[in-house]
């Protein structure tokens, strides 16, 4: 196959529809505009989301909380589900999405305390909590490279 060969699928394109051309081809004289009003004027555009004057639902939902569009937004991971390693692994934030521990798009990994960890473990992601950082160092690992 080459790209040069390539065509849409039959029925994908459409012609462009021609108003304006006669009472009987069904859209003369106001050419699927309708009788008076804002939108059968020439030149009229609205903006995304205009709801023909009544108040747009993105105006109508009650706004929440603060959205920080410069922060740092971690994949959290208790210190119990490292358990899934064997003693002695390198637990990274790649092994982590491998085990299906971490999914979907974060900006980076941190572990938090919650379980316990009865195994060894060399930890690399991107922060870990104070907690955490106990209950790794008190079974025998160690944290590498990472912020609290």
């Amino acid at each position: 196959m080459k790209l040069h060969a390539l065509t849409p699928r039959p029925g994908a394109r459409h012609r462009r529809k021609r108003v304006g051309s006669g009472m009987g081809s069904g859209s003369g004289k106001t050419c699927g505009r309708g009788h008076k009003g804002q939108m059968a004027r020439k030149g009229h555009k609205h903006k995304a989301g205009f709801e023909g004057g009544q108040m747009p639902l993105i105006r109508r939902v009650p706004k929440r909380g603060f959205t920080n569009p410069s922060g740092t937004r971690y994949a959290p991971v208790n210190v119990g589900a490292l358990s899934a390693f064997d003693a002695g692994a390198e637990v990274t934030a790649g092994a982590l999405r491998a085990r299906g521990l971490v999914r979907g798009r974060w900006d980076g990994v941190k572990v938090l305390g919650g379980g316990e960890l009865d195994r060894a473990l060399t930890v690399k992601v991107d922060a870990v909590s104070a907690a955490a950082r106990r209950k790794i160092e008190a079974a025998g690992g160690r944290c590498e490279g990472t912020e609290d």
